[in-house]
C-alpha cells in the first residue's frame, strides 16, 4: 500500500456540525490539532463544547477564516456555502470527511457508490467479509462517520464505505483499493445543478486508482469509469460480464458456477445485481468463493429497504425511506402486483421530474398518499396516471388514509420518491416514524 497524504498544516475549521462534521472535529481536536467549529444552523454540539472544541452556531463562518489553514466540509454542506466558497477563493486547502479520514487510515478501503442500492450492497459487503471471518467495519454514508474509525480498528480490519455524491465531491487523493459504481441516474439535482456533474461526482471514486486496485462496474457503465484500477464488470452473460447472470438463472464468476439467482437470500432484480455486484468485488479481491456464496444465501437485507413491518387482515405495510429518488421508488413498485398499492410519496423534491412514475402509478397503485412539501408538485405530475391522488399532508394522516382504503392483498407502501428533511431530521427518521404507525394500525 502506497503512503497516504499527510494533512494540511492547521487550525482547521469544520464546516457543518452534524454527524461527520462532529466526527471529524473530535477527531482532529484528539490528535492535538486547534479545531473550530461552525454551522450556520443550530445543531447539538455539546458534545463538542464538552470535549473542549471551540463551537459557533447560527454562523457562516467566514470571519473564522483568517484563524485557520484548511477547511474540513461535511457532506451536507454544498460548495456554495459562504465559508467554502471563500476558503477556496484564497487557496486554503478544502477536505472532505472522507478525505481526511482516509488520509489517517492505514485500512484498505471499499467505496461503494451510485445512486440506488448503495447501502445494501455495502452492509452485503460486510456480510460477506464476515463469513469470510475477514475484519471488516462498515462506514460512511451508511450511518457510521468514517473519521469515528480512526484508531479504532486493527491494520487488517477492511473498510466498506458508502459514498456519497456529497462525500466524493470533496475528495483530492482519495484512491480506494476497491470501488464500485452499482448505477447513475439522475438525482440531487438540486445540489449538483446537472446530471453530468452528479455522475462526476461517483466517478471520484476511481479516478485516481493504481493498476492493483479494484473497478467494479455494469458491463455498459464500465467505459466510464477513470483511473487505473482493474475492471470487474457485473451483467449479463451475453455482455461479457465477469459475474454473470445467464438465462438459467445461474449467475457465475469468471465463468465458473457461483449461485443461482433464486439462492440470493435478499428478493427482486434490483437486489440481484446488489448481490452480483457485492460478488465481483469480494471475489476479485481473493475473498473464498464459498463464502461470498455464503453471505449471498444468507443476507436478510437492512432497515428502510422495502422492509416487511407487519401484516394486518390481508393488508402487508413496508418501509421503503431509503427510496429518496424517483428511481428508487420505480424499482419498489415494480416489486408488487397490479393495483395492489397504496403508496405514501413526497417530501423535498430535490429538482426531480417525477413524470417517469406515471405508467408505473398507473399499472401497481390503488391510490397514491401525498406528505410534504413537494406534494402539489408530484400531484400535478402523476395525474395522467388517473389513479386517486390524497394529499394527506404528513405520516400520520397518510398511514391512516392507505390503511383504511387498502383491501386484503393489498400494501400501503411508504416509498417517498424524496428527500426527507422538510419533515423529518433524515429517511430513518422518517422510515422509523411509519414503523411505530404500521404497528400501531
Amino acid at each position: 500500500m502506497s503512503a497516504r497524504p499527510a494533512l494540511p498544516d492547521g487550525p482547521f475549521l469544520v464546516v457543518g456540525l452534524a454527524r461527520s462534521g462532529i466526527a471529524a472535529a473530535l477527531l482532529l481536536h484528539g490528535r492535538g490539532a486547534a479545531v473550530i467549529g461552525v454551522d450556520a444552523g443550530s445543531p447539538e454540539v455539546e458534545r463538542l463544547r464538552a470535549a473542549g472544541v471551540e463551537v459557533h452556531v447560527d454562523d457562516s463562518g467566514t470571519d473564522l477564516l483568517d484563524r485557520v489553514g484548511a477547511l474540513v466540509k461535511s457532506p451536507g454542506v454544498p460548495g456554495t456555502a459562504p465559508a467554502v466558497a471563500l476558503a477556496r477563493e484564497r487557496g486554503l486547502p478544502v477536505l472532505g470527511e472522507v478525505e481526511l479520514a482516509w488520509r489517517l487510515l492505514p485500512n484498505d478501503f471499499i467505496a461503494v457508490t451510485g445512486t440506488n442500492g448503495k447501502t445494501t450492497t455495502t452492509e452485503l459487503l460486510g456480510h460477506i467479509h464476515r463469513e469470510a471471518g475477514l475484519p471488516v467495519a462498515v462506514a460512511g454514508n451508511v450511518g457510521t462517520p468514517v473519521a469515528s474509525l480512526v484508531g479504532a480498528l486493527a491494520p487488517a480490519t477492511t473498510v466498506v464505505c458508502e459514498s456519497s455524491s456529497y462525500q466524493l465531491e470533496d475528495t483530492i487523493a482519495f484512491a480506494p483499493a476497491a470501488a464500485v459504481l452499482l448505477n447513475v441516474t439522475p438525482d440531487h439535482l438540486d445540489r449538483h445543478g446537472t446530471f453530468e456533474a452528479y455522475r462526476e461526482a461517483k466517478l471520484e471514486a476511481f479516478r485516481r486508482q493504481r493498476p492493483g486496485d479494484v473497478a467494479v462496474a455494469p458491463t455498459d457503465l464500465a467505459p466510464l469509469l477513470p483511473g487505473a484500477g482493474r475492471r470487474v464488470t457485473f451483467g449479463l452473460a451475453a455482455d461479457g460480464a465477469t459475474v454473470a447472470l445467464h438465462d438459467d438463472g445461474t449467475i457465475t464468476w469468471e465463468g465458473e458456477p457461483l449461485i443461482a439467482a433464486a439462492e440470493i437470500g435478499i428478493p427482486g432484480p434490483h437486489n440481484r445485481e446488489n448481490a452480483m455486484a457485492a460478488a465481483a468485488v469480494a471475489l476479485a479481491r481473493g475473498i473464498d468463493r464459498d463464502a461470498v456464496r455464503a453471505g449471498l444465501r444468507s443476507f436478510g437485507g437492512v432497515a428502510h429497504r422495502l422492509e416487511p413491518i407487519r401484516e394486518r387482515d390481508g393488508v402487508a405495510y413496508v418501509n421503503d425511506s431509503k427510496a429518496t429518488n424517483v428511481d428508487a421508488t420505480a424499482v419498489a413498485l415494480r416489486s408488487y402486483p397490479p393495483g395492489s398499492v397504496r403508496l405514501i410519496a413526497g417530501g423535498v423534491t430535490k429538482a426531480q421530474e417525477f413524470s417517469p412514475l406515471v405508467a408505473l402509478v398507473a399499472e401497481r397503485c390503488a391510490s397514491v398518499h401525498l406528505i410534504g412539501e413537494g406534494a402539489a408538485e408530484i400531484a400535478a405530475a402523476l395525474e395522467p396516471a388517473g389513479v386517486p391522488l390524497h394529499d394527506d399532508g404528513d405520516m400520520e394522516h397518510a398511514v391512516a388514509a392507505a390503511g383504511a382504503a387498502a383491501r386484503p392483498g393489498q400494501v400501503v407502501l411508504l416509498s417517498p420518491a424524496c428527500a426527507s428533511f422538510d419533515q423529518y431530521a433524515n429517511f430513518e427518521a422518517r422510515g422509523d416514524h411509519f414503523r411505530r404507525l404500521a404497528q400501531e394500525a
